[in-house]
């Protein structure tokens, strides 16, 4: 098929890459002509893990190509993508108007017969708008609009697009239904299913499937905040529950709180959705009060470990992206706690595989950059660790209780077994599990 995707971000790059991977011509639309050149010239734009081979493969192919032309890139294309940022507005409901402009923008190119298609993550009723404003300029029988959420982590996102676990396709039209089943059909050869449904029901589908996944991860955080209280072993109860097959085991790690441009954002638009309908959401209202709680959970302990008085502190940090193999910063937790650090007049040194960049375009010499993860425990006061990268779960830990003028770590993500922090005679603090202080004995 030809395929036009409009939005190069995250979602975008990767779903027209994949579809170009089996065997379709795509073209990839974005209005920064700076970004669309670095693509033709072979630079990909962001991280994630797998992209860079099917990237090169189909670019060197011409089954992938890119253009800031709308008009060039639709002509001869049978199905539309709008990948479009969806941004939380001040009141947190998502901001449609690059999809709008985008319907607009389509109602006056298109010429034959077109599935257009939302990828984005928009609020229920939005394929119904994309819909509206292609009718002004359209007659219904040149277009159909479907609504196809996409489930990509990131860092697995090449993964989960090539072997998805299901797809969901919204819509009530059989050409369009046909179309999208023809498209899908060689990723679910293993037999997972496209899951056909209304265009509302697919909507709701993406923003039930984060929030609850988001609320799994609050619901732990608050457990392992009660554990510290009560002298339980969060990670002996995540066990403990997620042995049950009701329950499973996923999502059920404690930590500093989730972030990205997935959970926050639909979490929020999906309560201001429940607001419109004069419904009150209550359990997402706590799961977002939670978060935002969680994030600063771990200045908190070092905070507390120097009785409050950060001056002149060094922390070092390792790990600043909101989760691990992603360059992606939108909401990190490693912002939060920097921000606050700061602000108790610590210094702080830090580093993180792929996410530096990022992260020195706010803060620029506001702290320091390490070119490793030992060069950023030099001169440090104690180690605090946000993102849980693998490069960080097995380090030379006789380096780390050598650099560390405190001995102390802060484990944001309970990457240690406590006993053999204490058996380095480190001070150790992670989530929802006991403090280990220095010189403690070790529990057999």
């Amino acid at each position: 098929m030809k395929i036009a995707v409009v939005g190069t971000g995250y979602v975008g790059l990767v779903t027209g890459t994949c579809f170009a991977e089996t065997g379709n011509d795509v073209i990839c639309v974005d209005i920064d002509e700076n970004k669309v050149n670095r693509m033709r010239n072979g630079e990909i734009p962001i991280f994630e893990p797998g992209l860079d081979l099917l990237f090169e493969r189909n670019t060197k192919q011409g089954r992938l190509q890119f253009t800031t032309n709308l008009g060039e890139a639709v002509k001869d294309a049978k199905i539309i993508f709008l990948a479009l940022p969806t941004p939380p507005g001040e009141d947190g409901s998502a901001d449609l108007s690059y999809v709008l402009g985008v319907a607009d923008d389509l109602s006056l190119l298109i010429e034959d017969y077109k599935v257009i298609v939302d990828k984005s993550t928009v609020p229920v009723g939005t394929a119904e708008k994309v819909h509206a404003r292609l009718v002004k300029h359209l007659d219904e029988d040149l277009f159909d609009v479907v609504s196809n959420p996409e489930f990509l982590r990131e860092g697995v996102a090449v993964e989960d697009f090539m072997k998805p676990d299901r797809v969901v396709v919204g819509t009530n039209s059989d050409r369009a239904r046909e179309v999208m089943q023809q498209l899908y059909e060689p990723f679910v050869r293993q037999g997972n299913p496209i899951i056909f449904m209304d265009e509302r029901s697919a909507e709701m589908t993406k923003y039930a499937a984060n929030s609850y996944l988001a609320a799994r991860i609050s619901f732990m955080n608050e457990i392992a905040n009660l554990c510290e209280r009560v002298g339980a072993d969060v990670d002996m109860v995540r066990r403990g529950m997620g042995s049950d097959s009701r329950i499973g085991k996923r999502f059920l790690f404690p930590g500093v709180g989730y972030g990205g441009s997935c959970f926050p954002k639909d979490v929020q638009a999906l309560y201001k959705t429940a607001n419109e309908y004069e419904y009150d959401f209550k359990i997402l209202n706590s799961v977002m009060t939670v978060n935002q709680i969680q994030k600063t959970v771990l200045s908190k302990k070092i905070k507390r470990y120097f009785d409050g008085d950060l001056t002149g502190k060094t922390v070092a940090i390792w790990g600043l992206a909101f989760k691990p193999n992603t360059d992606d910063i939108r909401e990190a937790p490693a912002l939060y706690i920097i921000d606050e650090l700061l602000e108790a007049g610590a210094n702080v040194q830090a580093f993180d595989p792929e996410a530096m960049d990022n992260v020195r375009k706010i803060y620029g010499d506001k702290i320091k950059f390490a070119d490793n993860q030992y060069d950023a425990l030099a001169g440090a006061d104690v180690l605090a660790i946000i993102t849980e990268w693998s490069v960080f779960r097995t380090p030379d830990f006789e380096r780390v209780v050598k650099a560390l003028s405190h001995k102390t770590v802060f484990d944001g993500r309970n990457l240690y077994d406590v006993n053999k922090m204490r058996a380095l005679g480190l001070h150790y603090e992670s989530i929802g599990r006991e403090v280990i202080e220095i010189g403690s004995e070790v529990v057999r």
